[in-house]
Formats: C-alpha cells, sequence, structure tokens
C-alpha cells in the first residue's frame, strides 16, 4: 500500500482509537519535507524521545513510592488521586495512577512516533537529506530502543500487550490484533535492542555510544541502555506475577541475560559510584549521588530523568522554606528493611511482623545492636541519607537545625489529618534532597532511570532463584569473570561499608536478605511498587503500612507504632487495567476480551 506522507496529529491520541484512523491529510507539512532537512529530522527523533516518563515526582507532583508500602502520602485525607488509591475508589473508567498521564495512549504514541521515524528514514524516496552515516545509523538504533522501552513499560503496568512493530496503514484491519505471550512480548523487546546493539559502535559525539555527554545524559539513549532494557524485561519475565509455563524465560536463562548486561556495563566502564564527598557536602557517596543535580561526574548512571526531583517543594518539612506539601512519608516498613552496622537485620525477615496490623515487629534474636529505646542509631547509612528522623540534622553541621518528629515538635505529626504540610508516619523523604535546597534555590537530584546497581540486583535475583546463592555464573563477555548472586549484592553493600552477606545462607534465606536488599538500595526509585506486583506479594505489603507517633517527655521519647489500612492490595491491582473505551473497541473489533483480571 502507497503510504500517505503527512503528519496526521489526531489519528495519535491512541492506537486502538479506530475512528481517529479515518481523517484525511491536513497537508500542513509531508513528511518528505522533514526527512529532508537535517533540523526536521532532528525534531521528529527528539520527538520519539519525548515519552520518556519521569519516574521522579509524575503523578500530580507525587512519588511512585506513595501508591506502594514505601511511603504514607501526607495527602491521604484530601480528595483525590491518594485518598481514591489507599481507599480502593478505582475502576478501569477512573485508575487514580492514570488521572495524569494515560499511560496506554501516552506509550503506543510514543511507539507510533518510532515505527513511524523508523519508516521514513529508510525510505530513499522520502529520506533525502545525505545525513552523516554513522550519525543515521546511531539514531535508527537509538529510536529502536526506545520503541522496545515503550513496549517494556506498557508490559510492566498491563501485562501481555499487543505488539505494534510497524506503522498502523489507514484503514488497519483492528480485528487481527491480539494480545502477545509474555514470551513474544520479551522476546520482541530484546530482539529490537539486539538489532540496535548489532549497528556500529558511535564514537565520542555521535551514532549509538557506549557514552553520551552531560547536556545528553537526560534524552540521549546510550547502548548501556539497551542492555538495562533487556536486563530488566528478562527479570520480569521469570518474575512470578509474569511467567508462563513453559516459557524460555526461567530463571536460568535471565541470569544469562542479566549477566551479560552486567558484564558489558562493566566492560565498558560503568561503576558503582563510590568517592567520598567532603563531610560538608553529603553524609557519604551513596547520599551525594542522589542529590547531585548531575550524574556527569560518575559512571554508575545509566539513564536520568529530565527534571529536578524537588523534594525540597513536594516533599519537604514544615521547616523547608516554600515547600507545599510533606508527601510520602517513608513508611516503618521502610525503615525496619534497614539493618544495622553489624550487617544484622532488624526483624526475623521470614516473619517480620506477628499481627497482620504490623504493630508488633518480630524482633531478630540475633541482633545485638538495635535499641528499641534508640531505634536509630547504629544503622546502613543509606538509612541515613534516605530518611529524615526524630533527633537528625537538618543540614550537615552539628550546629544545624534539629528534625523533631515527635508530637508537637517543629516538624512532628500532625493531629490536624487534613494538613499536607505533616507527615503522616513520623518520617520525611531525604533522598534526592540537598539540603541547602528551598524556595531560595532548588538543587535536588535527579531520579536514574536506570543505574549499575540495578543490574547488579537484576543478576543476584534471577541467579539465586536459579541456582542459589553461591553458584558462580559467567557469560560470554570479553574479559568478565564468573559471579555469584551474593557477590554481586556484597558488591552493593561494599559501597556503603556494610558487611558482607554471609556464606552458608539457604535459597530461601537468601531471596529473602535479596529482597530486603533490593528494598532499601532502591528506595523510592520506582522500584518498589513493581517489585512487589511481579513478585506477586502485594496482599502481604500493601494491605497496610505503619508509622512511628513519638512522644517526648522531659528527656524520654515514647515510641508507638501506627497503623495505616489500605483497600487497593488484591490481586487486581497487580496490573493496571486498560482504558474501558480501548478494551470495549477491541473487544467489538477481535471478540476477545481485552480487559485485565478484575477490571
Amino acid at each position: 500500500m502507497k503510504k500517505t506522507f503527512y503528519i496526521i496529529a489526531l489519528m495519535l491520541l491512541a492506537f486502538t482509537s479506530c475512528a481517529n484512523l479515518d481523517i484525511e491529510p491536513d497537508g500542513r507539512v509531508s513528511y518528505k519535507a522533514i526527512f529532508s532537512k537535517y533540523k526536521l529530522t532532528v525534531n521528529y527523533l527528539n520527538t520519539c524521545r519525548k515519552y520518556l516518563i519521569d519516574p521522579g515526582f509524575t503523578y500530580n507532583n507525587t512519588p511512585l513510592a506513595s501508591f506502594c508500602d514505601e511511603a504514607q502520602d501526607a495527602a491521604d485525607n484530601e480528595s483525590g488521586a491518594i485518598k481514591d488509591w489507599y481507599s480502593g475508589v478505582a475502576s478501569s473508567t477512573s485508575f487514580p495512577l492514570c488521572s495524569q498521564t494515560e499511560f496506554w495512549t501516552h506509550f503506543y504514541n510514543g511507539i507510533y512516533y518510532c515505527n513511524n521515524f523508523l519508516s521514513m528514514i529508510n525510505d530513499p524516496e522520502i529520506c533525502t537529506f545525505e545525513f552523516e552515516p554513522l550519525e543515521k545509523t546511531g539514531w535508527i538504533a537509538e529510536v529502536k530502543v526506545l520503541k522496545a522501552y515503550y513496549h517494556l513499560q506498557l508490559m510492566k503496568r498491563y501485562g501481555r500487550i499487543p505488539i505494534m512493530k510497524e506503522v498502523y496503514e489507514i484503514p488497519h484491519d483492528f480485528s487481527k490484533d491480539k494480545r502477545a505471550s509474555m514470551e513474544e512480548c520479551v522476546d520482541y523487546i530484546i530482539a529490537t535492542c539486539d538489532e540496535a546493539l548489532a549497528t556500529e559502535d558511535g564514537n565520542e559525539s555521535i551514532g549509538f555510544r557506549w557514552y553520551v555527554s552531560a547536556s545528553e545524559l537526560k534524552t540521549v539513549i546510550s547502548r548501556a541502555f539497551a542492555w538495562a532494557v533487556k536486563s530488566q524485561a528478562a527479570l520480569y519475565a521469570a518474575s512470578p506475577l509474569f511467567y508462563e509455563s513453559d516459557s524460555k524465560y526461567t530463571w536460568d536463562y535471565a541470569a544469562s541475560i542479566c549477566k551479560a548486561a552486567l558484564d558489558e556495563c562493566l566492560a565498558h566502564g560503568y561503576e558503582l559510584y563510590k568517592s567520598s564527598p567532603a563531610a560538608t557536602a553529603a553524609l557519604g557517596p551513596y547520599d551525594y549521588y542522589f542529590m547531585t543535580l548531575t550524574g556527569t561526574w560518575d559512571k554508575e548512571t545509566i539513564f536520568e530523568s529530565g527534571e529536578e526531583s524537588k523534594v525540597w517543594m513536594y516533599a519537604g518539612m514544615p521547616i523547608t522554606a516554600g515547600a507545599s506539601k510533606a508527601g510520602p512519608g517513608p513508611s516503618q516498613e521502610l525503615v525496619d528493611a534497614y539493618e544495622t552496622t553489624n550487617g544484622q537485620p532488624v526483624l526475623d525477615l521470614s516473619k517480620p511482623y506477628l499481627d497482620k496490623d504490623h504493630l508488633q515487629p518480630n524482633y531478630n534474636t540475633a541482633n545485638t545492636l538495635y535499641s528499641k529505646t534508640n531505634p536509630y542509631a547504629n544503622r546502613d547509612p543509606r538509612f541515613y541519607a534516605t530518611v529524615y528522623y526524630n533527633g537528625c540534622n537538618r543540614y550537615l553541621t552539628e550546629a544545624a537545625t534539629k528534625v523533631y518528629t515527635y508530637v508537637g515538635g517543629n516538624c512532628g505529626i500532625s493531629n490536624d489529618v487534613t494538613s499536607k504540610r505533616f507527615t503522616r508516619t513520623g518520617y520525611y523523604l531525604r533522598k534526592f534532597n540537598n539540603p541547602g535546597s528551598s524556595s531560595n534555590g532548588g538543587n535536588d537530584g535527579y531520579m536514574p532511570v536506570f543505574r549499575l546497581a540495578e543490574l547488579y540486583l537484576n543478576f543476584a535475583e534471577a541467579a539465586a532463584e536459579a541456582q542459589g546463592p553461591d553458584a558462580k555464573i559467567s557469560s560470554t563477555v570479553a574479559g568478565s569473570t564468573a559471579m555469584s548472586a551474593r557477590d554481586a549484592v556484597n558488591a552493593i553493600r561494599n559501597r556503603v561499608d556494610m558487611p558482607a552477606i554471609p556464606t552458608g545462607l539457604s535459597k530461601d534465606a537468601f531471596i529473602l536478605r535479596y529482597r530486603n536488599e533490593r528494598r532499601v538500595e532502591l528506595a523510592f526509585e520506582e522500584h518498589r511498587f513493581f517489585d512487589v506486583r511481579r513478585w506477586n506479594i502485594l496482599s502481604e505489603t500493601d494491605a497496610v503500612v505503619t508509622g512511628m507517633r513519638i512522644t517526648h517527655t522531659g528527656a524520654v521519647d515514647t515510641y508507638e507504632r501506627i497503623s495505616f489500612s489500605r483497600s487497593n492490595a488484591d490481586d487486581r491491582y497487580l496490573l493496571f487495567p486498560l482504558p474501558q473505551s480501548e478494551a470495549n473497541k477491541m473487544k467489538r473489533a477481535t471478540g476477545d476480551e481485552w480487559q485485565n483480571p478484575g477490571w
């Protein structure tokens, strides 16, 4: 069929919106006019890139952490998405997490633009500009990876999805469309990345490169990004929620892909950030990594979000100048996850709580450092880099203002549940927050989309599930060394000077330690929301979260755990609902039920 070479803006509103595909070209600008000019082609490339969503404060300036057990949001009593989410007021026509961004439409629009770009730039009748060959092939590779990434983001939210390999012609026969199997989805994602990786390596400024410049770190896709997509896609495909009987994506197969991804990045100079900052700059390398505006000085960042996280404004304390709300108060469950400095968990990870409301912690009897009367002492350094807690310093000097979260304190829990300025849990978010940020100047860090630590953890999970914690696994990447799941986790812990995970743990015991480690290392980075779903443990984690209510009498602090129940932990919340209008259209077109279970 002869292509119609015009931009038809309205047909991109939704890939399944059949009626929109009948709109005639409006003649504003032809594709030939675009792809015959360098700047116009770059502009179209940038349109393909713009669907990279910010994983940070995306949901009405609320992080995804507020929608899982990492945090209880201070807007929980205000009409809106947070209250609806906690109350279970959700449907396929009114889903709280899609009120700001309709992900189904958003990512399929991105895929459409990518397919269109690839179709036009490879058509000699349309693309008449003589681009530098390395630059052109680099763009093509980058757009292929973008397309794979957009499919991955859809899969993470909706499960089995239709694969959109090419531009839909006019008219398109929607009766032949189907939701692909998980194996088909991941096969396509990985194969598309492999096509891009087969492209010639770029140089310092153009082509499909391993490294991008400071100005490109939030916009340009690298080869490391492609490997990160492969790693995450394989991990998800092997996970309990997504694994299909007889699929090739066993834990062993996922481990091989995740190991190759990690090894390729290590072989090309990526490494965990470990440099120790000055005491007045940050609490340590982990702290400094997240609260710095750019990742150009490190070799851990693969890709980061395009906007400053603005914790000071959207997750600020009452003593933070210009803060609009307290936002996501870290949960007591998250605080409990941070080990003490001797490497012992605070709670018994096999059964951390003795009651359904999490008010009776089941303490780890082997832990000799934890104190119930001084609970924030001697904790994993990542705790201090992530959470503002009662008695800590607001700034990085001993003379700094203290943060008091006890009732009546300068940052205390308020009895006014309609106030968004005070924590619900007794804690405030510190990660990403530069202590000097306020209305006088925001200097908070950017949230990573992909970083090397995730690739270590992806491999560790797949390897442990496949062969246990201590089996050494190799890849075919030149110069790589065999590594065990325990080795990979210990590399993460070594960065913050935490003791190694001990040898001799059973597979089940190690998996508990691993999941706790992943929770701590990746706190507030979007992963926890998806992890508890793909592990199929949502009902265990999200039905209730707790906080710590502290009363201060004289010099004595009394700690009382408080509980917040939720109604968003049943199985239907494991996946997002398809927009009901789209599910209805596709049911009419194909005769099949497209909606996800429970919606």
